[in-house]
């Protein structure tokens, strides 16, 4: 289920706006990660549990739980959540 982003009608309150806007930063950091690694949400949370964790057969070698592709994928949407953030304060400095 989709959130619906609340818009206030009077464009008014400040406090109101950045407290939606942040209520709404976990979510849409989830879906825009889940879209970009193409996981499904129970894969989003799986992935997020895993730890790394030594190789059964070769104790000096470490297994990720994430590879290098989704960690890059998940910093840059972890930006362009936080630019959409900036702009939204922007508009009150």
């Amino acid at each position: 289920m989709k959130k619906v982003k609340q818009e206030n009608p009077n464009g008014g309150n400040m406090l109101n706006e950045l407290y939606v806007f942040m209520v709404d930063l976990p979510i849409r950091f989830r879906e825009t990660t889940c879209a970009e690694c193409n996981w499904s949400l129970p894969t989003f949370y799986r992935k997020m549990r895993g730890v790394d964790k030594p190789s059964e057969h070769d104790k000096n070698k470490i297994i990720p739980a994430l590879s290098n592709a989704e960690k890059e994928g998940i910093l840059r949407k972890a930006c362009l959540v936080l630019e959409d953030l900036k702009v939204c304060l922007a508009k009150y400095k």
